[in-house]
């Protein structure tokens, strides 16, 4: 995927910042609004919902993966909490500088994005956990 490759270009390396968090710390909340993703490098992710008091555990992320990708594109509040299973090296994307690289891709590229993003919104909606 070229995002994937334009992660890893030299030139994100340079206009972007990596963060370590330790096991068990969240990197996202749920509820929160977004205005980056990350880009999980090494380790693995937890996701969770609130079900009354409790979170249930939904789904996992591992190297290689996005999170907070939903929330970044559609910029509504966070969907879930994302919290560390092991030791986590993630490069943070800020919203600017995705702007830039989906700016330099064909309107459709866009198109495409937000109807996906929109299709998965009204399916998680759909989910009962």
């Amino acid at each position: 995927m070229r995002l994937k490759q334009e992660l890893l270009s030299e030139r994100w390396k340079k206009m972007s910042d990596e963060i370590v968090i330790g096991k068990d710390e969240y990197l996202i909340r749920e509820g929160e609004m977004s205005t980056q993703m990350y880009y999980l490098k090494d380790g693995t992710m937890a996701v969770y919902k609130v079900k009354g008091d409790q979170e249930k555990e939904i789904g996992h992320i591992y190297s290689g993966e996005l999170v907070g990708e939903m929330s970044f594109l559609d910029k509504s509040p966070r969907c879930a909490s994302v919290k560390a299973l092991s030791e986590c090296r993630l490069v943070v994307i800020p919203s600017e500088k995705f702007e830039h690289t989906l700016a330099s891709l064909p309107t459709w590229y866009r198109a495409l994005v937000n109807t996906l993003l929109d299709r998965l919104r009204r399916a998680n909606a759909r989910i009962k956990i």
